[in-house]
């Protein structure tokens, strides 16, 4: 089953429970980096599977934000002009070679729980919430 893909700018997420809650227990949870296939957003129809930071969830759907490994921070002001900020978040276990990450504010993903592909690893609970202060921006959690 592919993810749901949903852009948000400033749009408000009804009943979704934004939380750090991440558990040893084989199930996708708020505060863990799974792996999910992530449509492009050029074409919906095509993309790939990429670590997905969780952020909280609703009473049938997982809410995440993409990771990538790739550095945004020397071409920051090309992507903000096209609408795309990210973050730093560091190295963690979701990741084989442990390669810092970056996390995508502004593009919040939805995901059915059949979606995860297998867990990454939890990120820690002060970048978590960083994260969630950050993506405040572009999402109203309410």
């Amino acid at each position: 089953m592919r993810a749901a893909l949903h852009r948000a700018r400033l749009r408000v997420t009804r009943g979704l429970r934004v939380a750090y809650n991440p558990r040893t227990d084989g199930k996708p949870d708020p505060g863990e980096v799974v792996w999910a296939w992530v449509p492009y957003e050029e074409d919906a129809s095509q993309g790939k599977d990429r670590p997905v930071l969780l952020i909280g969830r609703d009473r049938r759907r997982l809410y995440g934000l993409m990771l990538t490994s790739q550095d945004h921070d020397r071409d920051a002001a090309d992507e903000a002009r096209h609408g795309r900020y990210w973050m730093d978040v560091g190295a963690g276990g979701w990741d084989r070679e442990r390669r810092p990450s970056e996390v995508r504010l502004d593009r919040l993903l939805t995901l059915a729980p059949g979606d995860v592909r297998r867990e990454g690893a939890a990120l820690d609970r002060p970048t978590f919430e960083r994260v969630i202060a950050a993506a405040g921006r572009f999402h109203s959690f309410g």
